[in-house]
């Protein structure tokens, strides 16, 4: 096992590096990063601009910039009056040692704005996953122990509606029953936006119609995976025989069914929970929800390279950590798997 996990972490470097060139390249390539002094008070003349350009290091060759990204360099971008007309030059250590960016929006570093907006994105991701896992658990196995009865065909039919639409569909329906319809009916209309005003209460409030949009998204898939899966081992011959044997039909699924079926959701959450952290782009946008999914919503359109890159460089390493994490559980719900 240790030789394995040694030979998946040193194959995950260039496997990083080659990733993180594609995406400074992508990244770089989305707009001018100079843009967003325009928006401060005291615009930079075109003189100034050039300097920012060339003490920042956007003058240089695509690969220069990135070899400065990653390793570092003897300079740096130091803005002191933080309207963007004072900048003084600085030390730059590079993303191996630690120094993940300056924003050009706030001034700030990268990960300050991924630490300010990582607790609300956690706050509403991870009650929305365990909700959805816990129920596609249970309605997936009861769905598949009843195959083609009424009530399999129902959780069918209402999880191919849900997996067919879109995520900005179904938030945009819920604000308007929950949120407006509601309120001109006379009955508890439902916040459409924000996080509250701080109590808990208020935030469990707020919390309520983005987590339904996140969760009726993700159970339809879940609930269809997870009976797909029920099925097929179902009919395999040890199942069979422990049927013979007298078991009932709750201690078959409990004791051989379900362990064995829970492998390929494994792999399925080992490839969803990085993207907890990433957050969820469309529901934050909507329901104004300040968290991660926002936030790279934000520097996507200002062309704020620096947190882009700190977000999608943080979601690469969390996949090879996670899969390999899989990996390793696997071995403990499967005795077979050795590496």
């Amino acid at each position: 096992m240790t030789q394995y996990l040694l030979r998946r972490i040193l194959q995950s470097i260039p496997l990083l590096v080659i990733i993180s060139f594609v995406l400074f390249a992508f990244t770089n390539a989305l707009g001018d990063p100079l843009a967003v002094f325009a928006e401060s008070r005291q615009r930079p003349t075109a003189a100034q601009r050039e300097e920012i350009r060339r003490r920042m290091g956007l003058d240089q060759p695509l690969m220069v910039q990135y070899f400065v990204w990653l390793v570092g360099n003897d300079w740096q971008m130091i803005d002191v009056r933080g309207d963007g007309t004072d900048l003084r030059p600085g030390t730059r250590r590079g993303v191996l040692r630690g120094d993940l960016g300056i924003s050009f929006v706030t001034r700030k570093p990268a990960w300050t704005r991924i630490e300010e907006r990582l607790p609300a994105t956690l706050t509403l991701m991870v009650p929305a996953y365990t909700i959805t896992v816990v129920l596609a658990l249970g309605i997936g196995v009861y769905s598949a122990t009843r195959q083609y009865t009424f009530i399999d065909n129902l959780i069918t039919g209402t999880s191919f509606f849900f997996y067919s639409m879109p995520i900005f569909f179904i938030a945009l329906m819920t604000i308007y029953i929950f949120g407006v319809q509601f309120a001109r009916w006379s009955l508890p209309a439902l916040p459409i936006g924000g996080t509250g005003n701080g109590s808990t209460v208020d935030l469990i409030v707020h919390m309520i119609m983005p987590v339904f949009c996140l969760v009726a998204i993700q159970l339809a898939a879940y609930v269809r995976f997870i009976r797909s899966s029920m099925l097929e081992v179902m009919g395999q011959d040890y199942v069979r025989t422990a049927h013979a044997k007298g078991l009932s039909d709750g201690a078959v699924v409990r004791r051989h069914a379900l362990k064995n079926a829970a492998l390929p959701l494994i792999t399925l959450m080992g490839l969803d929970l990085p993207f907890l952290l990433a957050g969820a782009v469309v529901t934050e946008r909507i329901f104004a929800w300040p968290g991660m999914g926002r936030l790279f919503i934000e520097s996507f359109e200002r062309a704020d390279v620096p947190v882009m890159m700190t977000i999608l460089m943080l979601l690469c390493v969390l996949v090879v950590v996670f899969q390999i994490l899989t990996d390793i559980v696997y071995t403990w719900f499967d005795p077979r798997i050795r590496y």
